[in-house]
């Protein structure tokens, strides 16, 4: 008969599981400011990540991102055993949420459409997690928008992502931006993007929306949420299960963390 794990025990489990998978170092360092709003400019400002108040306090960490790109590979990350304990979750856009609010674990994915680590994300792992958790309310996942100033068009994605939400478009468009990253990166077209995948009238809709301005101060809370955080990086995500707080970090498989989860449920 197996002995149920402890969490401690868990933790080191995923983290050897993360050596492993050996995942690719695609993430992007938020600066500590507010991301910039101005398209016009590419900047290649990157600035240095902050100490994480989470893991120093103790907080089970799982940093699934790997090295930087090019560098010698480094040893796993040692887990802390002490989950922090959960704050509320708050200023919940449920147009960008998916699955039941009353599910066991809820999952706050901070994320830039421009980010390439967030991509592999959202097309390798958060597609399975809805097909596997989300649909079944065991978990009610939230998208939240993060852009970094060091994106030229990462918050104009943003904008079209969001406004797309309250007509109850985002999967199409947050699909659409994620695919097709490397040319509206380059061409600056977000626009002709999110078009391509709408109806005229819906596409009317969001530019609409867009237009109106209302999009960035339900940005800017998201951003806000993840400084409560301390994030530092996207893609972030931060799993709240049972009174405690878990973020983990960077780009992990499905397969990582589906047994994270299962522990997480199996869990009195």
């Amino acid at each position: 008969m197996i002995r149920r794990l402890s969490l401690a025990g868990l933790v080191i489990i995923v983290v050897l599981a993360l050596g492993y998978f050996r995942l690719p170092a695609f993430h992007g360092d938020v600066p500590a400011s507010r991301p910039a709003q101005n398209p016009e400019s590419k900047s290649s400002y990157r600035a240095e990540p902050t100490p994480n108040p989470l893991a120093s306090t103790n907080t089970n960490v799982v940093n699934a991102a790997g090295p930087e790109a090019g560098s010698q590979p480094e040893p796993a990350p040692v887990p802390f055993p002490v989950a922090q304990v959960m704050q509320g979750v708050t200023d919940i856009d449920a147009h960008q949420a998916e699955g039941s609010r009353n599910a066991p674990i809820i999952m706050e994915v901070f994320s830039d459409y421009q980010c390439p680590a967030c991509k592999q994300l959202f097309i390798t792992t958060d597609r399975l997690l809805v097909d596997n958790y989300v649909n079944n309310g065991k978990v009610y996942l939230i998208h939240r928008d993060y852009p970094l100033p060091m994106h030229a068009y990462s918050r104009i994605a943003a904008r079209y992502a969001r406004a797309a939400a309250q007509i109850g478009k985002l999967e199409p468009v947050a699909q659409a931006l994620f695919q097709n990253q490397e040319k509206w990166e380059t061409s600056g077209d977000v626009d002709g993007t999110v078009a391509a995948v709408l109806t005229p009238a819906e596409i009317n809709k969001v530019r609409a929306l867009v237009k109106g301005g209302t999009m960035d101060a339900m940005i800017d809370k998201d951003y806000a949420a993840g400084q409560l955080y301390h994030v530092n990086q996207t893609p972030t995500t931060i799993l709240h299960a049972k009174g405690q707080t878990y973020p983990v970090v960077g780009v992990v498989t499905f397969d990582v963390l589906h047994t994270f989860i299962d522990q997480l449920l199996s869990q009195k």
